[in-house]
């Protein structure tokens, strides 16, 4: 499938799947919807904890970038998982404006890290901030009560729908500790469902730029 690279409305880029047409991130806004979503409804749930993230489509690592800059700020302690079942090329990295749009020219190294990384070693990229790279098909997710955080930004249902079943979300409800959040960009009403039947108590957010609604979903075990 052809893959090119584009410019979103907010001036950051992401990779467009021409045969699907499908982004890896909105169109609207790659880092407006990043920060919306995974950081705004998810991340600064968390302030000044030591938390562990899995995230759910690896692909840019604009997300793993962003969640690197705001734990500073946030005063966080982070263990970064990051799985993704086909890893992104040389040139589609080269393309990926995020470190100038986000105006974090001192972190570039951070960002070469994130990628040149190899997978499946836990690499520490600061003193609060370790990530795992996997390479792995989401239907393998075997993790246990492990994580506080999910973010879960696979590619669309429309898509892909194999991707949200009952049977994804049940690995990410097990995957999750007691009072764990999943967020994603999505609010259709099957996904809503899949969630509720494993277990998720499901919340309908306002949606980032261009998106009227988002769910987050939070684990609540007796």
């Amino acid at each position: 499938m052809k893959r090119n690279v584009i410019q979103t409305l907010d001036g950051s880029t992401t990779i467009q799947i021409e045969d699907w047409d499908e982004c890896y991130h909105s169109k609207h806004g790659a880092i407006q919807e990043a920060k919306h979503v995974f950081i705004k409804n998810g991340l600064a749930l968390f302030p000044a904890q030591s938390l562990s993230i899995l995230e759910i489509g690896f692909g840019t690592g604009l997300n793993t970038f962003i969640t690197f800059l705001e734990a500073k700020k946030l005063q966080q302690t982070i263990s970064y998982v990051g799985v993704e079942a086909y890893p992104i090329s040389v040139a589609e990295l080269q393309g990926m404006n995020y470190v100038s749009e986000l105006q974090a020219a001192s972190d570039q190294t951070v960002f070469d890290a994130i990628h040149s990384s190899d997978w499946e070693k836990t690499v520490a990229l600061a003193s609060n901030f370790s990530l795992t790279k996997r390479q792995q098909f989401f239907e393998d997710i075997s993790d246990q009560a492990q994580y506080d955080l999910i973010y879960f930004d696979a590619f669309g249902y429309r898509v892909q729908p194999d991707l949200w079943s009952t049977e994804i979300f049940k690995k990410m409800f097990d995957a999750l500790k007691n009072k764990g959040v999943l967020v994603t960009y999505a609010a259709r009403g099957v996904v809503k469902r899949s969630m509720i039947e494993v277990g998720f108590t499901v919340e309908k957010l306002e949606g980032p730029p261009g998106k009227r609604e988002m769910f987050r979903a939070t684990k609540r075990v007796p």
